[in-house]
């Protein structure tokens, strides 16, 4: 059958030019295991910016003296407003006494103090979707502007730092990405253009005897795809081996490394990456050519 005469063409040459083959499937290879890292980096950086909401705050301080007729109103101004998820009421005595427990090995800080310096405050958790540098922005300067409250605090550098490494990340990897991709495809082109002209004479043979193209580019499609599924296995493998013997063990000696997640079922795409890259690169080769 004309399939499995081409996968048996495409088997010898594999075996007779192995060294170029060999060399194409490491460029792939190291190709592809940049692309896992770096998406790697951007997955955990992703889920912990996801999860900020859980953990990232907004303080807003209460005026002094207000009643609490006047509390529960601020309360329910401040929860009315669409980007807010949850409100807590702190009274300046529970702030005081949260302070001098973080301070309990700084007392001296407190001598001195004749009365509680601290204010009334509300601590508002905020809806995933406003998570952006923008939004918050907006609701704490709505929050402001709401009568009772004093002033607002919401880690407005760590934000929007976090927010500048999160794009930073992600357009590094994107570009990144589409490099090495258009790398890994220039290698399939080229190894794939190689092998044909080493073949000239087999072509013209086959050509002679009245081959179609399709039967001629067959072979070269087989390959280009056994050697991007080779890189995409052997990616798969060390990526899987890194993360064995090295994010294991940092585990065990760093438990914050805990907290950093291994997208295992997205690698096991590797292997159809390098296969869908190979033949794209085996087709472009041979609509370039002439035969």
């Amino acid at each position: 059958m004309p399939t499995s005469y081409a996968f048996k063409l495409a088997l010898q040459s594999l075996k007779k030019d192995k060294w170029i083959n060999l060399l194409s499937m490491l460029t792939i290879f190291a190709g592809l295991f940049i692309i896992s890292i770096s998406f790697f980096v951007f997955y955990n950086i992703e889920i912990a910016t996801r999860n900020l909401p859980e953990k990232f705050s907004l303080v807003a301080y209460l005026d002094s003296n207000l009643t609490q007729e006047k509390i529960d109103q601020v309360i329910s101004a401040v929860r009315a407003k669409r980007a807010v998820s949850s409100v807590k009421f702190i009274s300046r005595d529970e702030a005081f006494k949260e302070l001098k427990s973080t301070l309990k090995n700084s007392q001296y800080v407190l001598e001195g103090l004749e009365d509680n310096p601290l204010p009334d405050s509300l601590d508002v958790k905020l809806k995933k979707d406003a998570m952006g540098t923008d939004s918050v922005k907006q609701l704490a300067d709505e929050t402001k502007r709401i009568k009772g409250i004093s002033e607002v605090d919401y880690g407005e550098k760590f934000l929007t730092v976090l927010q500048n490494i999160k794009a930073g990340v992600k357009i590094t990897g994107l570009v990144l990405a589409i490099i090495l991709s258009t790398g890994i495809v220039f290698v399939c082109y080229s190894t794939v253009k190689i092998l044909f002209y080493r073949r000239t004479d087999e072509i013209e043979t086959f050509k002679l005897l009245g081959a179609t193209k399709g039967f001629i580019r067959a072979p070269f499609i087989i390959e280009g795809a056994a050697i991007g599924i080779t890189a995409g296995v052997s990616s798969l493998a060390a990526v899987f081996l890194l993360h064995h013997f090295l994010f294991l063990r940092l585990i065990i000696s760093v438990p914050l490394f805990k907290t950093v997640l291994f997208p295992s079922g997205v690698f096991l795409f590797l292997p159809v990456i390098g296969m869908l890259l190979g033949i794209f690169g085996a087709a472009i080769a041979l609509g370039r050519l002439k035969y």
